[in-house]
């Protein structure tokens, strides 16, 4: 265990030393190159800022105003006639749209529930199985200029379905 704590703090260190290295073996004007990609990393920041404020107001708005609970609370019956357990449906509603969100209901369902209980296991599953869909549509459609994203959000928002409904799925199968 000490020899990969060692390495792990050895690899970023190392990886700039390598690249440092490299740079003047190759004669290449390292500190410019990295100025240069600080100004476009930069430029890439403002141009995401209006996306991710707007992102984070809607997501402050929807756990705050109880839809949640009340969309939940709707779907219940359904949800007890497909054994899917309730208690994952925060988890399983937010997890498309942010990932801090849904860490933080993650980390309340293993509080609550324990790592090792069925309903932990499920929600750790989820997490590793599904993507934060809409922030990372947002991001990427917002750096290239994109507007049309109809087919792709369908298809991503699918794909976010299927791995939830699987983790359930699995997740029972295998207790």
């Amino acid at each position: 265990m000490q020899t990969v704590n060692f390495i792990s703090n050895l690899a970023m260190p190392l990886m700039i030393l390598i690249i440092v290295i490299y740079g003047v073996l190759e004669k290449v004007k390292i500190f410019d190159n990295f100025l240069e990609g600080a100004k476009e990393g930069i430029k890439i920041t403002m141009s995401i800022f209006p996306t991710l404020i707007g992102l984070f107001v809607a997501i402050g708005a929807l756990r705050s105003s109880g839809i949640l609970d009340l969309i939940i609370n709707f779907v219940t019956p359904l949800l007890n006639v497909v054994n899917f357990p309730k208690e994952i449906m925060p988890l399983a509603m937010l997890r498309p749209i942010s990932g801090s969100s849904s860490i933080a209901i993650a980390t309340d369902i293993m509080k609550n529930y324990g790592v090792d209980s069925q309903i932990g296991i499920i929600a750790s599953t989820i997490m590793g199985s599904t993507e934060t869909t809409l922030y990372t549509i947002a991001i990427y459609t917002s750096c290239i200029k994109v507007k049309k994203i109809r087919f792709v959000l369908g298809v991503a928002l699918l794909a976010d379905v299927i791995g939830i409904v699987t983790s359930v799925a699995v997740c029972r199968i295998m207790s």
